[in-house]
């Protein structure tokens, strides 16, 4: 690739810069005659730092921005600028854009069946875990532990609980992975009452 000279900057190029030079600001030189100072003062923003950025976006929207992204700034930057030069939306954009906003399906929240999806909730349940209404019993130092199988958790001692582990806990008073605990790793010794 040949080594040009740059118009704007007068120093040593690759066309591909070239190209990206011109592609980034949205338009080629040949075209930029008539707002030629304008698209100096875009093209100088991307030599900018963020807080000259951040002052200058101050300036033209008039309310600081929540930004710290070098990219996201100059572009509203420039997009404010060329709108300010050049007019905004017409009137007639405007309305057809809120025409479509009125028509689109806009959600607020994602659907239930996502959130279920997601949530743990309503979603598949873990195939180790016997149908609700099934007992689980273990015996453990002489104690004979019996837990009830719910929709949504386990009952033990007339207390609900949301997993084995923390069953396991109380009956042991020790950290214990629940499934272990009542052997349910894929053998069926679980009895059913």
């Amino acid at each position: 690739m040949g080594v040009y000279w740059s118009a704007r900057t007068g120093l040593p190029t690759t066309m591909a810069k070239l190209h990206r030079e011109e592609t980034e600001s949205g338009m080629s030189e040949a075209k930029r005659p008539q707002n030629a100072p304008l698209w100096r003062e875009i093209d100088g923003l991307r030599y900018q730092s963020v807080g000259q950025l951040r002052v200058k976006y101050l300036e033209v929207f008039g309310q600081e921005s929540r930004s710290n992204h070098k990219q996201f700034l100059v572009r509203r930057i420039a997009w404010r600028l060329q709108a300010n030069a050049e007019g905004d939306l017409s009137e007639r954009a405007r309305q057809r854009a809120a025409a479509l906003a009125e028509q689109a399906d806009l959600r607020i929240r994602a659907p239930e069946s996502f959130l279920k999806k997601f949530s743990g909730r309503g979603g598949p349940k873990d195939p180790r875990v016997p149908d609700a209404g099934t007992w689980l019993t273990r015996e453990f130092q002489g104690q004979n532990v019996s837990v009830e199988v719910l929709e949504r958790g386990f009952r033990y001692q007339e207390r609900e609980y949301k997993s084995l582990s923390a069953i396991a806990r109380q009956v042991t008073g020790v950290q214990w992975n629940g499934y272990e605990f009542f052997r349910l790793n894929g053998d069926e010794r679980h009895h059913a009452r």
